[in-house]
């Protein structure tokens, strides 16, 4: 009797634990998921991509399922599965990171002509806000909506110089220093703003030049990166559908799965290399 009443405490207090550490476990899911739903809105309404909170959390919830489901799929082994979770979790930061370089190289494009499009309206006699409106109204997105921002933080009487910081801040490209620059020096000690403008649109101009060329040099070693990575994936794949019985100790046997990691590991290390040597910076 004592020891089935110990057995019994002993079922209880596992069956507590366990609800316990589950609902732990959900919790610190939970407020994750949250967590990462906020950074993700909160980046995106800084470039203009205007995404419910809900909707971001549906989309990491719908990546949390399909990703270990299709490696399930492919590997049929259920710890595989589990370890694609924490890269569902880095999609939704992957992609609004994705977003943002696209909108920066986008904006880094359309700065020389927005500037030599300010300069002309500048000799033309329109005063700096006239210029910054007449811009905004011949450019398209994103410049002209970083450039509308500033219009409108300048028209609810916000100083230039804090403006122009504000748009800084919203803006990680270095090129952007140098607009600054040329309005604040010109600003403060005086001269052509049109014509400060217009050399650092040549500046950005042959700046964009040398990296386009740089680009064109480097394509072929940033090719083989993708190649090489995707290769061994794409044979691992391959031959788990044509020889399933030999393939299958690698996701179904502890040595597979170190195998496995030091596949991944190796992989992540040789792509951020060729990365590495491939990414000049002007």
């Amino acid at each position: 009797m004592n020891l089935f009443a110990i057995l019994a405490l002993t079922f209880a207090g596992g069956v507590v634990a366990i609800g316990m550490l589950a609902r732990i476990g959900g919790t610190a899911l939970t407020r994750r998921t949250q967590r990462i739903a906020h950074e993700v809105e909160q980046s995106l309404a800084d470039a203009f991509v205007f995404v419910g909170r809900q909707r971001v959390i549906a989309w990491t919830l719908f990546a949390m399922l399909l990703l270990p489901c299709c490696a399930f799929a492919l590997s049929g082994s259920a710890i595989v599965a589990v370890a694609t979770i924490p890269v569902a979790f880095a999609v939704p930061r992957r992609y609004l990171a994705w977003i943002r370089v696209k909108r920066l190289h986008t904006l880094e494009r359309q700065l020389p002509d927005a500037l030599l499009m300010m300069a002309g309206a500048l000799r033309a006699g329109a005063s700096f806000p006239i210029a910054l409106e007449s811009t905004v109204e011949e450019t398209s997105a994103p410049i002209s909506q970083e450039l509308e921002l500033l219009m409108r933080e300048i028209r609810l009487g916000i100083d230039l110089d804090i403006a122009m910081r504000n748009i800084e801040a919203r803006i990680r490209v270095p090129d952007l220093l140098m607009v600054t620059a040329a309005v604040t020096i010109t600003r403060e000690v005086g001269g052509n703003l049109a014509e400060a403008l217009e050399s650092v649109a040549k500046t950005l101009q042959q700046k964009l030049q040398m990296e386009g060329k740089i680009r064109a040099l480097t394509s072929q070693g940033r090719m083989q990166g993708v190649v090489m990575t995707c290769l061994p994936l794409f044979l691992m794949i391959v031959l788990r559908f044509m020889e399933p019985v030999a393939m299958a100790p690698l996701f179904t046997e502890p040595v597979g799965w170190c195998t496995l990691a030091v596949i991944a590991v190796m992989e992540f290390l040789g792509y951020q290399s060729i990365s590495r040597i491939t990414n000049i910076d002007v």
